[in-house]
């Protein structure tokens, strides 16, 4: 069985609630194991996961940066993503990225949105959806 730690971002928390649900919900479906960690904003996923990096197969990643009247979304967008990249070809494991990027709350919460009962809209729901593709595509041993 397969472990995968989602860390939530948890600075938007109505927001990040909708993204963990969607994410633990696809998850559970599949089968496979999983924990949760939570921290105070996006900034801290990339610290968070490395320290994790070797106790689980793969990773979701979920949270929310909305665009304020500062350079301060460009930065902790750009350099949070690009830690991310840098860590899963570092250490060769799958990390998705359920971040939601918007101009306001209101791009928010359509981004994290479970209507009629459905996930589909749901960045968390996409990136769960593309960490079991991930780990389904991994080579078997024989």
């Amino acid at each position: 069985m397969k472990k995968i730690l989602i860390i939530n971002a948890n600075y938007y928390e109505d927001i990040s609630k909708r993204l963990f649900s969607s994410t633990s919900k696809e998850l559970k479906k599949h089968n496979i194991k999983l924990k949760r960690i939570d921290v105070p904003g996006v900034f801290e996923i990339p610290f968070t996961l490395r320290k994790y990096i070797k106790k689980f197969d793969a990773f979701v990643v979920i949270g929310c940066v909305i665009k304020g009247q500062t350079p301060h979304f460009e930065l902790i967008t750009s350099s949070t993503f690009d830690a991310l990249i840098r860590i899963s070809v570092d250490f060769n494991k799958p990390i998705t990225n359920g971040i939601i990027t918007c101009l306001n709350k209101k791009q928010a919460i359509e981004r994290s949105s479970i209507k009629d009962n459905s996930s589909k809209n749901n960045k968390g729901y996409e990136a769960a959806k593309a960490v079991i593709n991930l780990l389904k595509n991994e080579p078997k041993n024989s």
